[in-house]
């Protein structure tokens, strides 16, 4: 009897040895088979401010599934060092070649200047700068008033967008956006991003008019042509357009409706007797009659 127990306790010990066997060997070969989907990755080990350069401290290598693996990724922090950032790099997050800027680029503002652009800086106040709500990355339209008549004779100002959807670059000396977007950073210069015939236009604009910049939201791309404003033309005041909803996009925004005109009937025309018509001539026949003639008609 005693046997009998001894002997179902050893193959129950068996049994449960193989299963732990099984299981052990088929999550070792699961694990070795997952080791063997990883790459390595570069990501950062703190925030990296944008326009700054990178230094290995701030890396870190971690693995990542393969198919999961971002394009452009780095496998060794080795090949990033010196590399600038042209966007801002949260900790933990991979680094691709498209938030670096080319290899050879000095930190700062030359770096987040894409390729055939410049950086120009223009003078303004709170009225121009929008009450210090210009930030880093906001795109702007430029108004001037300038007066187009040479001389010091009659003054016509006239007040034209001559730029549109131009990107800022930096407010004051600050090339990136401040924690809290809500909060207006008073300053004194704006530094835009413009082609070079842009830059000829906005150096005249600024040297012979007053500059004023207008907000725009960032996807709204469309390119607006008006005539410009003169005084004859701002005194014919303006019509009432619907307030749409804010950041609605201009399929969105509601038509405005057109008033209908009231016009003075015109004085009725004075209504013309018909002339009264003509009798029907009817057939004669002229008869002669011995020395005599006349006509008879005939009905």
């Amino acid at each position: 009897m005693r046997n009998k127990r001894f002997f179902i306790v050893l193959v129950g010990a068996l049994i449960f040895g193989v299963l732990a066997a099984v299981s052990v060997s088929r999550y070792l070969s699961s694990a070795q088979a997952y080791s063997k989907n990883l790459s390595k990755v570069t990501v950062a080990k703190v925030t990296i401010p944008l326009g700054s350069k990178i230094i290995p401290e701030q890396l870190m290598v971690v693995q990542f599934p393969k198919e999961s693996t971002p394009d452009g990724a780095f496998d060794t922090p080795e090949k990033l060092a010196g590399r600038v950032a042209v966007v801002n790099i949260a900790a933990k997050e991979p680094i691709t070649e498209t938030k670096l800027a080319a290899e050879g680029t000095a930190a700062g503002l030359s770096a987040v200047i894409p390729e055939g652009y410049r950086a120009m800086t223009v003078k303004v106040d709170d009225a121009a700068g929008i009450s210090g709500f210009i930030m880093p990355g906001s795109l702007v339209d430029v108004v001037v008033t300038i007066d187009p008549r040479e001389g010091a004779g009659r003054q016509d100002p006239i007040s034209k967008i001559v730029l549109q959807n131009i990107k800022v670059l930096a407010n004051g000396q600050n090339i990136d956006k401040p924690e809290n977007e809500r909060e207006a950073n008073s300053v004194k210069a704006v530094t835009l991003q413009v082609t070079p015939e842009q830059a000829e236009k906005l150096a005249l604009a600024a040297t012979e008019g007053k500059l004023q910049l207008v907000m725009r939201n960032q996807i709204d791309q469309g390119d607006e042509q008006t005539p410009g404003v003169n005084k004859r033309n701002l005194l014919t005041g303006d019509t009432v357009m619907p307030m749409p909803e804010p950041g609605a996009l201009k399929s969105e925004q509601p038509k405005s409706e057109s008033r209908p005109v009231r016009r003075s009937a015109p004085a009725p025309k004075p209504v013309q007797a018909a002339p009264a018509p003509q009798p029907t001539p009817r057939a004669q026949v002229e008869m002669i009659e011995g020395a005599k003639k006349r006509n008879v008609e005939f009905p």
